[in-house]
Order: structure tokens, then C-alpha cells, then sequence
């Protein structure tokens, strides 16, 4: 059942994203509302997938890379739904969906032959650093693709093109910057915090000095550079729509691209 949910979801994800493309060229608002339940369905099959997860044969540890990044996925389109609902942001869909047809697609690919938990410890602190950390990642996923978008729009208005009527404003993406911002870089601090206690009690000591622990904390160091200068140094929108998409395509290299390249 974990897989079949996990490729169901993909599949949702996909016909959201293509619903998404369509909806662009498309003046009626039918293909916007159906792209968005469809995103809707599927985060929510998404997330009930993980109700099986110590069900699977051999029992794939949340802390495994596939189940992790499948329920960072996860996390992001239930945010990215949660914003929709006050913000305009049915527009962004066709960019939201491929992330979270990635996140599923991997977890349907990897997690029957993912690493037993037994491997990477037992207790709450694992579990509660992955569930932080991930809250943490998929909230600055959305700073990003919101910085992203006002970049994008920005540039429309600085060359005089027509911007889609249905398109967030400006201040609009800057507002869910700042309030993605504000939540998500609290949480992955936590999710740093909860690593460092998980380390204590399975090793003795919070610090092991591998190359993800390295990685991971420098990149904590910049975002924490980065909050001081969007909330402390009053951060134009558009330096911190460039910090937010630069510093979560780092972060992610930190967290998940070192591991894979290492």
C-alpha cells in the first residue's frame, strides 16, 4: 500500500501540473480549480502513505534519503495548498507539482529497497529531527519558488511585458516570503537541535564531523545571515526574493546533494 500510494500520488501530481499548463492558457477558471483539488488529492494521498511505512517489507526508516525527501515533498505541497488558499497562487501550480511528482516518484521507486531502520537508530529524536527538518526544508522550498516567481515577474514588468492577470502580485509573493521565512527557518533550526540530541544518545557525542553534518550547518549559518538581513537590515524584496532562491537551492545541495555525490 505504501508504494501504490506513493504512485498514485505521483500520478495526481503529474495530471496537477498539466492541469496547471493548461489553466495558463486558459482564461476560464475550471482548469485552475481542477489543478488544484487534483494537487489536493494527491498531497493528501501522499501523506496517508506514510501511515504504512513501518508496514513495508523490509521497513524503511523515515531517516532513510528516499523517505525523507518523499516527505519533504510532501510537507511542500500541503504548504504551498495552505497558502494557495489566502494568496493567488493557483498560477504557480505547474511549478509546485513537479516537486512534489519527484518526491513521490522517487519514494515509489526506492523505498522497497530502502535501508532498515535498525541501521539508523530508535526513539523519538530520529523521527522528530526528520519531521522538523523536513517542515523546515519544505517551508524555504516555498520562499524559494515565491522568490522565484517575483523575480520572474519583476523582470515582466522592468522590460514592459504583459504580466498574467493571474499571477500573484509582487507584494503578495513578497508577504508569503516573508511568513515562509519567519516559520521555516525556526523549524529547521529545531530539526538541527533534534539531530544534535539524536547524535548524543546513539553516539555519545552531538557531533560526528561527517561531511552532512558539515554541509548541513553551514548552511544553516548563511539562512541565519539571511533572516538577520530580510527582518534586522530591512532586505529589499527583491535581494531577498535572490537570497531565498539561492540559499534554499544551497541548502538542499547541503542536505540532500552532498549526501549523493559524497
Amino acid at each position: 500500500m505504501l508504494i501504490a500510494l506513493h504512485q498514485l500520488a505521483a500520478a495526481l501530481y503529474l495530471a496537477a501540473g498539466v492541469s496547471g499548463g493548461m489553466a495558463l492558457a486558459s482564461p476560464g477558471a475550471r482548469a485552475r480549480r481542477a489543478s488544484l483539488v487534483l494537487l489536493g488529492v494527491g498531497a493528501l494521498l501522499h501523506l496517508s502513505s506514510f501511515a504504512f511505512l513501518h508496514r513495508a517489507q523490509p521497513t524503511p526508516a523515515l531517516t532513510d534519503l528516499p523517505a525523507a525527501a518523499s516527505l519533504m515533498a510532501c510537507l511542500a505541497m500541503l504548504a504551498y495548498l495552505a497558502f494557495a488558499r489566502r494568496a493567488r497562487w493557483d498560477a504557480l501550480v505547474v511549478w509546485v507539482a513537479p516537486v512534489g511528482f519527484l518526491g513521490a516518484f522517487v519514494g515509489a521507486l526506492r523505498l522497497p529497497h530502502a535501508v532498515g531502520a535498525d541501521l539508523f537508530g530508535s526513539g523519538s529524536w530520529p523521527h522528530a529531527h526528520v519531521l522538523l527538518a523536513s517542515a523546515g526544508l519544505a517551508l524555504l522550498g516555498v520562499a524559494g519558488v515565491a522568490g522565484l516567481a517575483f523575480l520572474r515577474e519583476s523582470s515582466q514588468l522592468k522590460h514592459k511585458r504583459r504580466v498574467g492577470a493571474r499571477l500573484p502580485s509582487l507584494e503578495t509573493l513578497d508577504r508569503v516570503n516573508v511568513v515562509a521565512l519567519a516559520v521555516g527557518f525556526p523549524l529547521l533550526t529545531l530539526g538541527v537541535l533534534t539531530g544534535m540530541l539524536w547524535l548524543e544518545g546513539s553516539h555519545g557525542s552531538p557531533w560526528s564531523g561527517s561531511a552532512h553534518e558539515i554541509w548541513t550547518t553551514f548552511a544553516w549559518g548563511i539562512y541565519g545571515v539571511l533572516v538577520l538581513a530580510r527582518f534586522a537590515a530591512r532586505q529589499s524584496a527583491r535581494n531577498a526574493a535572490l537570497s531565498a532562491v539561492g540559499g534554499f537551492a544551497f541548502l538542499l545541495f547541503a542536505v540532500i546533494g552532498v549526501g549523493i555525490v559524497a
